[in-house]
């Protein structure tokens, strides 16, 4: 497969690079990231090797959950700019050969939105099914809280109306109703706008709840019909006949991705789906791969943290071996770390403790009681082994690597920062008291630096671009690589048979060439064995180690790798005289 052949579709070989706009650099010293500074920082992204910028929200909203409670849909949030300037850091990236993807929230908005006002308004409100309502009381749902420590359930009472709405998260965050067609057509809307804007898809936010609420407010519809009044899942039709009309649950997913690639035939949907893997392959649309694009893989990177911390590659290798089949134009994201809490849902109770106790044994570095408030370097103790190995195995497992701004070069959390805040620190760009991000004095900082060894006096941009052996050459030379090898992003996987349980050796082939990666998980040493017949046989294809260069030989069709504590090395089975070796 040549690299050409798969440019229409340009999301399975990406690389991700997901920053907020308010952290990342700010330009006129107010304290707060802008859009103005993004620009500025477009270089360095395309330097670094990224392909495509993840903007997460940059709309009007009151800022009570760092932007994802959305005011306005069609607005920029003037604390880092105007439309204006968005449309010249699109301009700007395309330039340098850079798509851009911003966060498409259509599970709920603020209740500081027009239209949740509006909706409260009155029960016979003009937007009043624009959201979830109920007039009988709701059964306790403390157990499907997303925010444990923040809210007991997920329905609350408006005093004005006396009547109850639907949130999955906050109760500032109330849950659009996406059996309204009016809503989806809105949504339609928004997400027609910022194409027109040049914008080239969206990372869509919560789908498993909008979906969910679709099958709540058609279940409340049908009781209201039953009740002989008003229903909740549309504009204006009453009882059993608004029910008939209802969409199906997952065809506003088939519906919405049809009209973004009529509006723009590349753009991409890449969905928030942490579910089971038995239910992830609905989302993507199954057999016909008709809804979203693009998922997150939510178990692996989950299993990823607990062979990390038993030094045992087999969870991982589960992982990978489970997920399903999907559509040949779909693609996983794979992750070390988002922008989110480090979630650990899919594990077992028992799993969850054992990624604590190693990564996270104190209260404070725990959220939510399922997750961690960390990055990865601080949770290896900033071993730079580990820390390579992870990140050479999360660019060299199918899929399309997603990285959270500040990996690059190691950057830690502040503990100290609430709930996800702990995380989304200062981009670090220089050694000074701000890392560089802003000439405001620290105190007027939209969020603190990062503290301790792992703040900018240690770790930033400066210091390790023109090393050669830092964090950050390194991961420039995990892009470069990973978009050289197309198999990584097309290729069938197999997990190749060696008994050392330390060790994943695994392999992404098209047929006519492959990617072939090994990872120790441990600390000791280990040389394994791997079975290669099937390809050297062929006196037409070449064996190259694509880390470190050069040919690699082989005996009998057995290769013997060996391999550093925590080491990793990336074998390329290509045909003779192919030039795509880094």
């Amino acid at each position: 497969m040549r690299i050409t052949d798969t440019s229409d579709q340009w999301w399975k070989t990406a690389v991700i690079y997901c920053l907020d706009v308010e952290t990342f650099y700010d330009s006129d010293g107010d304290g707060t990231g802008d859009l103005h500074g993004l620009a500025e920082r477009l270089d360095y992204l395309a330097e670094l090797g990224v392909t495509c910028i993840w903007l997460m929200p940059f709309y009007p909203s009151p800022q009570k959950d760092d932007g994802y409670d959305v005011s306005d849909f069609y607005g920029v949030d003037p604390r880092v700019g105007t439309a204006g300037d968005l449309v010249e850091v699109v301009r700007t990236a395309h330039d340098r050969g850079l798509r851009v993807i911003t966060d498409l929230l259509v599970n709920h908005t603020s209740d500081a939105h027009p239209w949740f006002k509006e909706s409260r308004r009155s029960t016979g409100s003009a937007k009043r099914d624009w959201y979830v309502w109920r007039s009988d009381a709701p059964p306790d749902t403390s157990a499907e809280v997303v925010f444990p420590d923040q809210e007991k359930a997920i329905w609350s009472l408006d005093d004005r109306t006396g009547e109850w709405y639907l949130h999955h998260f906050y109760s500032h965050q109330p849950d659009l109703n996406v059996a309204n067609p009016a809503v989806r057509d809105e949504i339609a809307r928004i997400a027609g706008f910022w194409l027109e804007l040049g914008i080239d898809g969206f990372r869509v936010d919560a789908v498993p709840f909008f979906v969910e609420d679709v099958e709540t407010a058609m279940s409340s519809s049908r009781a209201s019909a039953k009740r002989g009044t008003k229903g909740r899942s549309g504009p204006s039709n009453e009882g059993d006949d608004q029910v008939a009309a209802a969409v199906s649950p997952h065809q506003h997913l088939k519906d919405l991705r049809a009209f973004i690639n009529r509006r723009n035939g590349s753009a991409i949907m890449l969905g928030e789906v942490n579910l089971p893997h038995r239910q992830q392959r609905a989302y993507f649309g199954g057999d016909a791969g008709d809804e979203l694009h693009m998922m997150f893989d939510f178990i692996g990177m989950q299993k990823l943290y607990l062979s990390l911390a038993r030094e045992d590659s087999r969870p991982l290798a589960r992982a990978l071996l489970d997920r399903p089949d999907i559509h040949p134009s779909c693609q996983w994201a794979t992750f070390v770390r988002n922008h989110d809490e480090l979630t650990l849902d899919k594990l077992t109770d028992k799993e969850r403790q054992e990624v604590f106790a190693a990564f996270g044994p104190e209260p404070e570095m725990q959220i939510y009681d399922c997750g961690l408030k960390r990055r990865l370097p601080p949770m290896l103790g900033g071993d730079p082994r580990r820390i390579r190995m992870a990140y050479s195995l999360m660019f060299s497992l199918p899929g399309t690597p997603t990285l959270f701004y500040g990996e690059e070069i190691g950057m830690g959390e502040d503990l100290a920062g609430e709930g996800r805040h702990a995380v989304r620190t200062p981009m670090q760009w220089t050694d000074g008291p701000t890392g560089g991000f802003s000439t405001a004095p620290p105190h007027r900082l939209v969020r603190r630096p990062t503290p301790d060894g792992f703040g900018p006096e240690h770790v930033n941009v400066v210091s390790q671009r023109m090393d050669p052996d830092s964090l950050w050459t390194f991961m420039r030379h995990l892009t470069q690589t990973y978009r050289s090898c197309p198999e990584l992003g097309w290729g069938d996987l197999t997990v190749l048979p060696q008994p050392d349980h330390q060790v994943l050796a695994h392999q992404c082939s098209t047929g006519e060439a492959a990617v072939i990666a090994v990872h120790n998980f441990g600390a000791d040493p280990r040389t394994v064995t791997l079975d290669l017949s099937s390809w050297v046989s062929d006196g037409d294809v070449e064996l190259a180690d694509l880390l470190s260069g050069g040919e690699v030989a082989t005996k009998d069709g057995s290769l013997e790798v060996v391999l550093d504590g925590y080491g990793y090395r990336w074998l390329r089975v290509h045909p003779k005289g192919d030039l795509r070796i880094p």
